[in-house]
């Protein structure tokens, strides 16, 4: 199977990869004239496409092939307070994205151990993730945004909450299978507050359950992303 790289800018016949890339390319992966490999552009587009100069700091490719993989006919958006250890949501957009992820919102919460997130490594934790499990949409991660700001943003048709608060809720497998897709939103470690529920239920944003375990929150919100899927199937 010919490796993949990154291409979010092809444009043209010809590609020539960043400097880090070519130096893997050809010193790492030896790769040398007329060897396949296949680009991807994070919006749909897979390539193919052979060495044609290797340079180890600026390999040259020619593009032989295309293809355009269309979206889903569903969308799967997660709306999660970043852990204090960030190498759990590290964990989560690898997982995410491998599983196939819309969109993925950072929410500051009443409780959040974690007030700023750079989105510079999960960015790339995204697209290497994108590259190994075949995916040909990159998902969209949001900066960090409280959730007071993000309520009003929110569809209530296709938004749902999941907390561990006592009260009547909805298994997201069921409402999850209606529609043209879902947000689920996962509270921090320490849960939503009361007040920030009511918030979200005054928005029209139904609660839902991802079953009877307590779940940690990066794993809770990798289940939403599973049961959104296996809800469709």
């Amino acid at each position: 199977m010919p490796h993949t790289f990154y291409a979010p800018d092809l444009s043209g016949p010809t590609y020539t990869l960043p400097e880090d890339e070519s130096k893997h390319a050809v010193r790492v992966l030896r790769l040398g004239p007329g060897d396949a490999v296949e680009l991807v552009n994070g919006r749909g587009g897979i390539y193919q496409a052979a060495v044609a100069d290797a340079n180890p700091k600026r390999c040259q490719l020619r593009v032989t092939g295309e293809q355009q993989v269309a979206r889903r006919a569903y969308f799967v958006h997660v709306a999660v307070a970043p852990t204090k250890n960030l190498d759990r949501m590290e964990w989560l957009v690898e997982k995410a994205v491998e599983v196939g992820i819309d969109r993925l919102t950072f929410l500051r919460c009443a409780r959040s151990e974690r007030r700023e997130l750079k989105l510079d490594r999960l960015e790339k934790i995204a697209v290497s993730a994108l590259k190994q499990s075949g995916q040909a949409w990159l998902p969209q991660l949001d900066e960090l945004t409280d959730l007071a700001a993000f309520l009003p943003t929110a569809a209530p048709e296709t938004t749902f909450i999941a907390h561990l608060e006592e009260g009547e809720r909805t298994a997201l497998s069921q409402v999850a299978a209606a529609g043209h897709g879902c947000c689920v939103l996962i509270g921090p470690e320490g849960d939503f507050t009361p007040q920030e529920i009511e918030a979200a239920q005054a928005r029209g944003i139904r609660p839902v359950t991802l079953g009877a375990s307590r779940l940690r929150t990066e794993t809770a919100a990798l289940a939403a992303v599973f049961t959104a899927h296996l809800a469709r199937e």
